[in-house]
């Protein structure tokens, strides 16, 4: 039964991860904030991968729009393979990691403290190899996550980011709104019996599209990956202008689009999207708080809790997240244990 898994637990426990996080990380960020400001930091790399990757591209958006900080993400064959490492005067160099072990990930910041570079890590495990790397460590406090898919340690390095971003932008508002987030996840993981209904409709998917713009363009690759990884779907992530570049010839009858589409800024853009893929009678799956949005959709998905767009993020994903989990279950594979993966993976 899949309420007995571990990964249902993990993702019921991340109201409670995110309340922990925000009372205990607060001085630890504050600090590496003052660091940040009084190295005149110019930029951040970020090192790494699989879902801390999508948490890298929330920081993307995030870091550009808050902060003025431009964002790139690592690429660390540079380091490990080619042997030829870039310069990283005047950056942040961030790893984030839930289990701070892949040696690639390591060797990242390990040049990047050669160099002088300014280094934070992101991590579950505070002694980890990753952590050894770094002037500054801030932890997930997520608890151990058995389950080989990632839900609470991704929701947990989301707020990380969001909390970081929010205090060097010295903004009050957004503090404040950051309190929000446990209670707003824990009011959508009421949408849990209705998306066990409507994954038994998909049982039999092979493959689909995600789509997602601005911040949540993070969540499109997030929720893509846990469909790969716990049902074997051939699940695309794109943001929505460039799905229009091309792979719209996708589209048929019946073809699966799951469009995540909180309130914000990108909303009417996802909604003129949304009435294409109408158009072209796609089966269009929505994942929103917003009433309009979700007369859209063939399949709604209401994301009962409101946030401001910026954190949105962090309760979008969660009916992606329960969707994985049941049609998993729905087509009798184990979603604590996903064939050929296992929790830890190392690559150089």
């Amino acid at each position: 039964m899949p309420t007995t898994s571990h990964l249902y637990r993990e993702i019921h426990e991340q109201p409670q991860v995110l309340r922990t996080l925000l009372d205990r990380q607060r001085q630890t960020i504050q600090a590496l904030a003052a660091d940040i400001r009084s190295r005149q930091i110019e930029y951040v790399v970020i090192a790494a991968r699989g879902t801390s990757d999508n948490a890298g591209r929330y920081a993307n958006y995030l870091f550009g729009a808050v902060n003025g900080l431009p964002v790139a993400l690592a690429t660390p064959s540079l380091y490990t393979i080619y042997k030829r490492p870039p310069r990283l005067a005047h950056a942040l160099v961030l790893g984030i990691s839930q289990s701070g072990k892949s040696p690639d990930i390591v060797s990242v910041l390990a040049e990047a403290r050669k160099q002088g570079a300014l280094t934070a890590v992101i991590t579950n495990f505070a002694d980890s190899d990753l952590a050894q790397e770094a002037d500054h460590v801030i932890e997930l406090h997520a608890g151990e996550e058995r389950a080989v898919a990632a839900t609470k340690t991704y929701t947990s390095e989301l707020m990380v980011i969001a909390l970081l971003g929010a205090t060097l932008a010295e903004d009050p508002g957004m503090l404040a709104a950051l309190e929000q987030v446990p209670d707003a996840v824990a009011t959508v993981l009421g949408i849990n019996d209705h998306v066990a209904q409507i994954a038994q409709r998909y049982r039999y998917m092979s493959d689909c599209v995600v789509i997602g713009r601005g911040y949540n363009y993070a969540s499109a690759f997030e929720l893509a990956l846990k469909l790969k990884e716990l049902t074997y779907t051939i699940a695309e992530p794109y943001s929505s202008a460039d799905f229009l570049h091309g792979p719209l010839a996708l589209i048929q009858h019946g073809f699966p689009v799951i469009v995540i589409a909180p309130s914000g800024v990108i909303l009417p853009e996802l909604q003129s999207f949304i009435q294409v893929l109408r158009q072209r009678e796609a089966e269009t799956i929505v994942i929103s708080d917003d009433q309009a949005t979700l007369d859209l959709a063939r399949i709604p998905l209401r994301l009962a809790a409101s946030l401001p767009e910026w954190l949105s993020p962090i309760t979008a994903i969660v009916p992606g997240q329960l969707f994985g989990l049941y049609l998993a279950a729905a087509r009798d594979y184990d979603p604590d244990h996903p064939r050929g993966l296992r929790k830890v993976t190392e690559t150089r």
